[in-house]
């Protein structure tokens, strides 16, 4: 089965500076985390804050998505971390 992100919800991680989302495979959750570096190059290299990530990450989900499923399929692990390198 593939991964699938049928749960849109996602929440901004000061400690980590990300934004962090799930993914699914079959029944197994799959947190993945898309960093504020990230972010702000997929926006242009603005400087961005909490509410920026979140509407950073939602412009460029399809992005985001694609990402983490190439990162998912690289290597089974419980959490993914997506940084400037993963687009």
């Amino acid at each position: 089965m593939p991964l699938n992100f049928s749960n849109e919800s996602r929440s901004y991680d000061a400690t980590r500076l990300a934004v962090r989302f799930w993914g699914y495979d079959g029944s197994r959750e799959v947190s993945f985390f898309v960093t504020e570096d990230a972010l702000r190059n997929l926006s242009g290299d603005r400087v961005l804050g909490e509410s920026e990530c979140l509407q950073a990450f939602d412009a460029h989900r399809p992005a985001v998505y694609k990402a983490a499923g190439t990162a998912y399929k690289r290597a089974r692990k419980g959490s993914y971390e997506l940084g400037r390198e993963d687009f």
